[in-house]
Order: C-alpha cells, then structure tokens, then sequence
C-alpha cells in the first residue's frame, strides 16, 4: 500500500473541503457543468469514472477462473456473502435509518434518494482495492484474483436486476433504461477494453510490462477519484452546509453494514476451516465497495446533486479506515485460522 492510498481518507476529507469551498465561491461553473449530460450521464463525471475503472479492469485476469474448482469454500463464502445477502442487508438497514430511526432528523423527501445510494453501495462487491487488503493480510493473491474475476462477470448480468429489485421494494421509480447504459458504460465496456489493454501488454512483456503500466496510470486513477468527490460535493454544497449532520447519519448503516458482513463472512471462513490466506481476502472482498461503480450509477439515476450520489460519496470517506482496522483484526486472528 502506498503512502497516498493509506492516507486516501485524508486526501478524500481535504477533496471534500475543496469541493464545498469551490461550490461556495464558484456556483456558476458547477452548474455548468452539470448542465454537460447525456440520456441522464453527466460527461465530466463519466471520464473521470472511466479514469478510476479502466486501470482495474487492466488487473483482471479471466484465465485464472479456470481453478477456481481447485478450493471452492473461499469462493462459495464470497459469492453467497456478496450476490444473496450484502445488497438485501444494505437495503434493509437504509430502509430502517431512513424511513424510521431518522426520520425526525432529515428531509423526508430526500430519503428514498438516501436509500437508493446505500442500496446501489450494497450492490457493489469491491474489484480493485481488495488487492491492497488481501496482500496487508498475506493473503493467496492467486486466490484473490480468482475471486475478483468471478465477481466482476456476475455483476455484469446481476447488479441491474438486483438494483432494480431492491430500488421497486423500496418503492422508488427504476429507470432501466439509465441503468442499463449505466452498467454497459461503466462495467463491460472498461471490462473490454481491459481485457484487450491487457492480452495487448502480456503478449509485449508478460506479467511485468502488465504491473508497470498500471503502476504509471493508477495515478491518474486516483486524482479521478479526488476530483469526483470534490465535483459531488461542490454540487451537494449547499444542503451538507444546511445539515452538517448528515454525513454522520448516512454514515451509520454503512458502518453497521461493513462491520457486520465481515463478521458474517469471516466466522463463516472460520467455521468451514478455511486457511486465512484466503478466508481473510474473502470476508474483506464482502465489505468492501465497488464505490466508483456505486457513484456513476447514483449520477447517471438520480443525478449529481441527488441524494443518492451524496450517500455513495460518504461510503468513499468511509470505506478506508473502516477497511484498515478490519486489515487490523484479521491479522491480530490469523493463528485461529488454519495456516
């Protein structure tokens, strides 16, 4: 993990300062550049998304699904964790806080949009950054790829559907046709040409010539994802100046959501005798967030100064030190774990 993406809360907390500075000073240029859209895809935003998924996509190694037959309980952990319970707990604990615990405390106009970010969070197993935990873990990275690869073609068929289920039981309007160009813009077509920037790389110089591009563009990876957030709150400025408090609240079910799942999936790993080179990167793959996937969709649904993009945006702020202190707890557990 490099200095930058261990301090990424940091950099997240001062791009959010920035983005509510810049929206206060300079109003005009926000709006228009929200006014840059298309079939409801803010265009500014979508190239910066494309900055923060190809690099990952470039990571991807479809081969290597070929042995996931090999030790499947790591896998079957992941799957059920990520695809049959995370996006219905997510949806669960949104409609709770939202629709009821804080009721008193927010507009109950914007709630559904509050959900609908947790929801679209909850929908998104992590593709990149679980690298990073699985290898401050120790964790199998043959392993780890095997299961990020299986996850990313799942969501190609599964995230929509699931998003659109939980989005009509929560009684907010799916537009599918935003969704739909959502997923293909954002998911298959960097999948595609990952894959293809890939095969390109490894027929050049193999695994090496793959690792050192990467390494140059996941700069630019990185100041996407710092100049989107600052974007999202310069749009969102003027309510989180109104209700400081906010943040906090959103916060609350994605912590309880993150904590949870990994114990769900950990002491599942535990139970089941899975070595902890691979039950620590699957129960941190359940928790963490596909959280540029998670915000694309939220603007292109719901627009850049909904709700919806705010909660996706809080689950960024989050996401690191929530993460860092679970890479904590699997370490300091490792001897209960078969070697």
């Amino acid at each position: 993990m490099t200095l930058f993406e261990r301090w990424l809360s940091l950099w997240v907390a001062l791009s959010i300062l920035a983005g509510l500075a810049l929206g206060a000073l300079v109003p005009d240029v926000f709006a228009v550049l929200a006014g840059l859209e298309y079939a409801s895809v803010n265009l500014v935003v979508a190239v910066l998304i494309w900055s923060m998924v190809y690099p990952m996509m470039i990571a991807i190694d479809f081969a290597s699904i070929r042995d996931v037959g090999k030790r499947p309980r790591g896998l079957i952990i992941t799957l059920v964790v990520n695809w049959l319970i995370k996006p219905f707990t997510m949806a669960a604990l949104a409609v709770l806080f939202f629709n009821h615990v804080f009721a008193g405390l927010i507009d109950p106009a914007r709630a559904p949009e509050y959900i609908a970010g947790l929801i679209l969070l909850g929908a998104a197993p992590c593709t990149a950054m679980v690298f990073v935990w699985s290898q401050l873990t120790r964790g199998d990275p043959n392993y780890t790829l095997v299961q990020v690869s299986v996850n990313d073609l799942i969501m190609i068929v599964a995230f929509a559907p699931i998003v659109a289920f939980l989005l009509g039981v929560t009684q907010i309007d799916v537009p599918w046709q935003t969704l739909i160009l959502s997923v293909v813009l954002y998911i298959v077509i960097p999948l595609i040409a990952g894959a293809l920037t890939r095969r390109a790389l490894m027929a050049k110089g193999g695994a090496q010539a793959v690792e050192a591009f990467t390494t140059r563009i996941k700069p630019v990876s990185m100041i996407g994802l710092l100049v989107t957030v600052a974007l999202l709150f310069g749009f969102q400025g003027q309510v989180i100046l109104e209700q400081p408090l906010l943040i906090a609240l959103i916060a609350v079910p994605i912590l309880l959501q993150s904590y949870g799942i990994f114990a769900l999936a950990y002491a599942w790993a535990w139970a089941w005798r899975v070595p902890h080179k691979v039950a620590a990167p699957c129960a941190l793959i359940g928790t963490s967030n596909f959280f540029e996937m998670a915000v694309a969709v939220a603007i292109g649904l719901f627009g850049l100064n909904s709700g919806a993009a705010l909660a996706t945006v809080v689950g960024v702020l989050v996401e690191v030190p929530v993460m860092l202190s679970l890479v904590a707890f699997a370490n300091r557990t490792r001897a209960r774990f078969p070697a």
